[in-house]
């Protein structure tokens, strides 16, 4: 079949430009080998990754049709259903119709260096961040290792199927915004190493990931990692995890991050939705003992009531019994 590739071309001397180049190539060929065809055969200047071609390496992601993926993974008759399954008009329902388009890009969230080769330094030291390596110090291991048991192995088999490809990170709406969040791929690692049995260093690990918006409080949920991991690692699940495993370490004083958590949880229990009134305060001004935190939301107030936008009643949601009790019973399992 014929297939036109749009690809998003970029150098450093130049803007960004788009170049076309159509292919007949068979419905199962992958974008990467339709990518070597084109360099190949058509322009030899086409810079793009690529390495072990079987889904291990992770050199070739790049964003194929809007989205993150692994151009040896996907072939062509997969873009078509998932096109199709979008109702996008290159689909398997236009097949007759010549050429079917195929969009390419450079991954976001990353320089770009050339073409679709981007620049990934800050993604390897956000990764550093974490501390990816297991510390075991404090055990004393007589026969010079630490052995494992099959569940306890089985609990790190998703997050270690990770090929740090870039995919979640190119996709991370958190990381678009807040450049000191570490990415889902770091927060991955680190519920590997806080789960890992012969890592001795747990609680530590789990405060350090959680402090600011760096670590897992600067997630903004929004399941893009979880959609394009061509590795099923799921980072969500894992920074979720961590959360868990946060919000049941004891503290004399929660963090603003914790508070934000137990009291939006609190709220809805109560209500069946958020007193926005109440949040700010219970949050940002810790229930009125945070001097400093009350005071910053005067301003806010002072504009939102300038504006006639501040809350001057609240009515608890119809459903607040219902709410209520699907929490409480999430809550108990």
């Amino acid at each position: 079949m014929q297939v036109c590739f749009r690809i998003q071309r970029q150098a450093p001397d130049r803007s960004p430009w788009v170049e076309t180049y159509i292919l007949d190539v068979p419905p199962r060929a992958t974008i990467l080998e339709c990518l070597n065809q084109i360099k190949w055969e058509q322009d030899g200047t086409l810079a793009f990754r690529k390495n072990c071609r079987n889904t291990i390496c992770g050199s070739c992601a790049m964003r194929i049709n809007g989205r993150s993926a692994l151009a040896c993974k996907q072939t062509l008759q997969d873009e078509l259903e998932l096109l199709s399954s979008q109702n996008v008009e290159s689909s398997t329902d236009n097949l007759a119709s010549t050429p079917i388009q195929m969009e390419i890009g450079p991954l976001h969230n990353f320089p770009v260096i050339k073409d679709l080769v981007v620049e990934m330094n800050e993604f390897w030291t956000n990764l550093a961040q974490v501390n990816p390596a297991i510390r075991p110090q404090a055990r004393s291991i007589a026969e010079g290792e630490f052995r494992q048991s099959p569940a306890e192995r089985a609990m790190l088999n998703q997050v270690g199927n990770c090929i740090l490809c870039g995919a979640c990170y190119a996709e991370c709406n958190a990381k678009a915004v807040v450049p000191e969040f570490v990415g889902p791929h770091a927060l991955a690692k680190a519920y590997r190493m806080a789960t890992d049995t012969r890592d001795t260093t747990h609680t530590q690990r789990i405060e350090q990931y959680s402090q600011d918006l760096s670590g897992v409080w600067g997630c903004t949920r929004c399941f893009n990692c979880n959609t394009v991991c061509p590795m099923e690692v799921a980072p969500l699940d894992q920074i979720t995890k961590i959360k868990a495993k946060r919000l049941a370490q004891p503290e004399d004083e929660p963090s603003r991050a914790v508070r934000h958590r137990t009291t939006m949880v609190e709220l809805v229990a109560k209500d069946g939705w958020i007193d926005e009134r109440k949040f700010g305060l219970a949050v940002v001004g810790n229930s009125l003992r945070d001097v400093k935190g009350v005071g910053s939301l005067i301003p806010l107030g002072l504009r939102m009531l300038l504006r006639r936008k501040f809350p001057t009643r609240f009515e608890a949601s119809a459903g607040k019994k219902t709410v209520g009790a699907l929490i409480r019973s999430i809550l108990k399992l």
